[in-house]
């Protein structure tokens, strides 16, 4: 009774929450490649050695752990890329004031008759320069002004109820393929109890067949369900036409035919023949915010113009039939869907849109080993390919995630936080680190919503607890988990 009560609460909350305002996706299947990344990585390459995981957790508590500054550096020189354009509001309004103080006493009128009498006079040389710097001034706000990036609207997959796969079929089919030993379905059994996800989830039909359908035109066919509907779907609700559209952009990983996703996109629904397209391929969950970068930057380049975002992830040819227990997490994890977004820099479109994009923190730990190596596509001793991950992945995800928050913080947190933070940092520079705990900023603060990747259960207990969340900020993701399972890239929409 209890279980079907939990169960009763995670749908009713699958139902109520589709708002997110920040996005963490630190705990992807990409971390060695990019994890939410602006900045580059240092030049010299430095081993890391993630904190040591507590006992009874896989995962390490970095609150108790030094930030380091470059990270710190990194936010601020963000943070300072719009200070000409703060700096020079002050000045132009200041000069307005000055000028129509002097409008108001009359003093203009009086130079303007003593300056077409006589010669030029000092207060007018100075009412010049005044509104030199001032025309100065308001040209440079326009020049360095970006472009706004608008979130039009977005539309999720949901697959068909035919393609429902409850643990118990789930189970059926795997002893069904005869290609698992049954000590590797019982792993797979523990793991599926432990994930928090329910009955509801979707996966391909072609699993579910003996033998199972796994070719390329059933991985196109899965393809085509999933983004083709969710592209139609975002079309139609923001009655946008296909050849409006003037840049396509498709993250999948594991699945990159020829012709490419984004070109079976615009073929399907004859885009014009001067669309520019990208493809994306793996970069894993976080591919979703890599991609959605990519368009912020077409959209700077590109004036009045749309950009179609589709994130997907392909089961059919990634599912795995060996019985290395590593290879075997994926399965029980990732589940079918696909989302399509349409972002704009049109000005008109501001009073529709849903959401306007502010910032995008990118860390990247490519040059490191250990990151590097967390979640590689490879062939087990029996020569099945599959998906590995590493048992670093949770420590490595934890040191991603605190290289972003670091770098975030000055962007988002208000200012008496990030003095709180700052003073903390130089008394324990000062002091020693050992006589006061670091001080964690309150990110509650910051956002009204969270939305954290659905990568499983221990990966959204963890931020939760690393970033002291209380329970209404987490539930929406525990629901997606329970509802949907690990969507990859679209699960944050």
């Amino acid at each position: 009774d209890e279980g079907r009560a939990k169960a009763e609460v995670h749908k009713q909350a699958a139902k109520q929450y589709y708002i997110r305002f920040a996005i963490i996706d630190a705990a992807s299947i990409d971390l060695q490649r990019s994890v939410d990344v602006i900045v580059s990585p240092p030049r010299r390459k430095a081993k890391m050695q993630p904190a040591k995981a507590t006992r009874g957790s896989h995962y390490p508590d970095y609150r108790k752990t030094d930030v380091a500054a470059k990270y710190i550096k990194r936010g601020l020189v963000l943070v300072c890329r719009h200070a000409p354009t703060f700096l020079l509001l002050p000045v132009a309004a200041s000069l307005v004031l000055e000028l129509a103080n002097m409008l108001r006493t009359g003093e203009l009128l009086k130079l303007w008759t003593v300056a077409s009498q006589t010669d030029l006079t000092f207060n007018l040389v100075t009412v010049v320069a005044c509104c030199s710097v001032l025309l100065a001034a308001v040209l440079s706000f326009f020049l360095l002004q970006t472009r706004p990036v608008y979130l039009v609207d977005f539309s999720v997959y949901k697959s068909p109820d035919s393609w429902k796969i409850p643990k118990q079929l789930f189970f059926d089919c795997s002893k069904a393929s005869q290609k698992f030993t049954p000590e590797s379905i019982e792993f797979q059994s523990k793991i599926l109890a432990r994930s928090g996800l329910g009955d509801e989830t979707y996966l391909p039909p072609g699993l579910a067949q003996q033998p199972p359908a796994i070719s390329m035109s059933d991985a196109r066919w899965e393809f085509e369900q999933v983004c083709f509907t969710a592209v139609r779907d975002v079309l139609a609700k923001t009655g946008v036409h296909p050849r409006q559209i003037g840049c396509v952009i498709v993250n999948c990983s594991l699945f990159n035919p020829t012709p490419s996703l984004s070109a079976m996109i615009m073929n399907h629904f004859k885009m014009s023949s001067n669309v520019i397209n990208y493809n994306l391929g793996g970069m894993g969950c976080s591919a979703g915010i890599v991609a959605v970068d990519l368009a912020r930057q077409m959209l700077q380049l590109l004036p009045n113009t749309y950009v179609l975002v589709v994130s997907t992830e392909n089961i059919t040819q990634n599912w795995y039939f060996g019985n290395t227990k590593s290879m075997l997490i994926p399965n029980c994890l990732f589940r079918v869907g696909g989302a399509a977004m349409l972002l704009s820099n049109k000005r008109m479109d501001a009073w529709r849109s849903k959401y306007e994009l502010q910032h995008v923190v990118r860390t990247h730990l490519a040059a490191n080993d250990a990151a590097f190596n967390c979640v590689v596509e490879q062939e087990d001793a029996e020569g099945t390919r599959g998906v590995k991950l590493s048992k670093e992945l949770m420590a490595i995800a934890g040191e991603a995630l605190k290289a972003n928050i670091t770098t975030l913080g000055p962007l988002v947190l208000p200012i008496s936080e990030q003095m709180l933070f700052a003073a903390n940092l130089l008394v324990r520079k000062t002091l020693g680190k050992k006589r006061m705990r670091p001080y964690i900023p309150d990110f509650k603060l910051a956002f009204e919503h969270v939305c954290i990747h659905t990568g499983g259960r221990g990966v959204i207990d963890e931020i939760e607890k690393q970033l002291s969340l209380t329970p209404e900020y987490v539930d929406p993701s525990r629901a997606t988990l329970y509802r949907f399972g690990n969507v990859s890239s679209s699960s944050i929409w």
